[in-house]
């Protein structure tokens, strides 16, 4: 994949990150992934799915520290202020006008089975999001295994997922250091 010739300016961070926030609400990974990846190219699909992995060891939504480390590479911490102010802001703003509405109008069947209707769309992009970032593991057996590994721990076996997270990273770097 080519990546952009110089980096994504501060206003071409917050734009982008801007249109995830408000085209992707309630589901943004998927959006952010074809943004990042084939819109704007600011990362190779393998890249993307080692960040976004990363990213998942950190406190807080895993998509906001998507836009603070890509942020933070292509500009430093005014690139991560920039990046995060695009995701947010406009998602806040539609979640305090909603909550508003919602708390008036909740007690009606209407809304109450839109938001059922919405609950199953979201599981289903959830689902496609998972198989999407499996794709540049394929070439990497062990990385499909140790996937795999987590799963099972923590959807069948319901083991814990910190302590889950902590082996497999463990085991992922230690197969990755003697690959190399």
């Amino acid at each position: 994949m080519q990546h952009p010739e110089s980096p994504p300016t501060l206003a071409a961070l917050f734009g982008g990150f801007f249109w995830i926030g408000v085209l992707g609400f309630g589901g943004v990974l998927p959006l952010a992934r074809r943004s990042i990846v084939e819109q704007h190219r600011w990362l190779s699909a393998a890249e993307f799915t080692d960040l976004l992995a990363l990213c998942q060891f950190l406190p807080g939504p895993n998509i906001v520290n998507v836009s603070v480390a890509l942020g933070g590479r292509f500009r430093g911490p005014s690139g991560s202020v920039a990046a995060v102010a695009g995701l947010l802001g406009a998602p806040v703003a539609i979640v305090l006008v909603l909550g508003g509405l919602y708390g008036r109008y909740a007690n009606i069947a209407a809304v109450a089975h839109g938001f059922a209707g919405l609950t199953a769309a979201a599981s289903g992009l959830v689902l496609a999001t998972a198989l999407r970032l499996a794709g540049p593991l394929r070439a990497r057996p062990a990385s499909l295994a140790i996937a795999a590994a987590g799963c099972v721990a923590v959807a069948v076996l319901r083991l814990p997922l910190l302590p889950v997270l902590a082996v497999l990273a463990g085991v992922g770097v230690t197969i990755e250091w003697r690959r190399r």
